[in-house]
């Protein structure tokens, strides 16, 4: 693990909105990171942070800590503090251009945005799955004439996909994925869908997510190789994305064909063993568990399920056979936390464990 001696300064992009505040409650206490700057539009910017967010997580008020901070514009020289981490909750509408200019600036950002997912030198990183592709970043910043960096964490639904995956792939060989998704309303920011559109409602379409789930599956699967970039998973990944009346957490259904045969106990025994990189490291976010296998019949469920691990591990059960691709199963991961800001905040304690963040 790495020793920390001191926290470091970062700063939290688009502090306002759901994800933003999901970063605010997840930093507060952090052994190695201190929250000293936020920042949002220009319209919010010079006033206290209590004046422009309204608190809307569940089970407490906004933390002290953060109430009177002096909301900044996103911008590198409107943060004081010698902020060297940002963590950026930004609509990508806006992101792109600005993310660039903090990691022109020297700051290692931490993204939730789709802006640099795909890009050929921008890790799309889930810790437990593909932490060697973080060596991209050096070259990233050659190519670009960066001082800083960018990581991005994947969609809220490829994130606990690929967590499931990764341990299969790993012990038998993965050669295709059919998924369909139930995927919760915080998933599309908040107000979200009018209540009108989603109440006794389920909606067979979110723009964009089942392209993004198949492709960044891939590329998470995939291996990183110097010289040659990254190369995607041969993995043919079919998904059907849904947007259902739940508040927090994406339920899946997957159906999967392994390169071998195997029993459905070698499958649980893969997820049950899977112990990587961030629980060797015991890196602050990691949960105990990455994968918790529910041998319930009516498990996992939204409700009950979403905050294992501190909303951090994912939650597998029902595996069975599927007479069309061998096996399949049900998994749950929280879209906010392990699926956004959670996530993020793995992915800068990762690097700054393996010493490639610029701090």
């Amino acid at each position: 693990m790495a020793d920390i001696q001191k926290r470091i300064p970062v700063a939290v992009l688009g502090a306002t909105g759901m994800v933003g505040q999901r970063f605010i409650e997840l930093l507060q206490g952090h052994p190695w990171f201190e929250l000293v700057a936020l920042a949002a539009s220009e319209q919010r910017a010079g006033r206290p942070y209590r004046e422009v967010a309204q608190w809307r997580l569940p089970g407490g008020d906004m933390p002290a800590p953060v109430a009177d901070l002096p909301v900044t514009a996103c911008r590198p020289d409107a943060l004081a503090g010698d902020v060297k981490i940002v963590f950026s909750a930004l609509p990508a509408e806006v992101a792109g251009e600005v993310e660039a200019d903090f990691a022109r600036a020297g700051m290692a950002v931490f993204s939730n945005a789709k802006n640099y997912r795909m890009e050929p030198d921008v890790p799309l990183l889930v810790p437990e799955v593909n932490a060697d592709h973080a060596a991209a970043i050096v070259g990233q910043r050659t190519r670009r004439g960066w001082a800083g960096s960018i990581v991005t964490n994947a969609n809220c639904s490829a994130t606990p996909l690929v967590m499931a995956l990764k341990p299969l792939q790993r012990a038998f060989g993965v050669r295709k994925v059919l998924v369909t998704t139930m995927q919760a309303i915080s998933g599309a920011g908040y107000p979200g869908l009018p209540s009108y559109d989603i109440l006794d409602n389920a909606i067979p379409y979110i723009g964009g997510e089942e392209e993004k789930l198949e492709s960044e599956t891939r590329k998470m699967l995939g291996s990183w190789k110097e010289g040659s970039g990254f190369v995607d998973a041969p993995v043919l990944v079919s998904a059907q994305c849904n947007r259902v009346a739940t508040r927090e957490g994406h339920l899946e259904c997957v159906s999967v064909e392994l390169e071998q045969e195997v029993d459905a106990q070698d499958i649980i025994a893969a997820w049950e063993n899977f112990v990587p990189l961030p629980q060797h490291a015991q890196l602050p976010s990691a949960p105990r568990h990455a994968l918790i296998y529910r041998r319930e019949n009516n498990r996992p469920q939204t409700l009950l399920d979403r905050d294992a691990g501190g909303g951090m591990s994912v939650t597998l059960g029902r595996l069975r056979r599927c007479p069309i691709l061998g096996y399949k199963f049900v998994l749950l991961g929280h879209n906010t936390i392990r699926g956004a800001a959670g996530g993020s905040i793995l992915n800068a304690e990762l690097l700054m464990s393996a010493g490639r963040s610029k701090t």
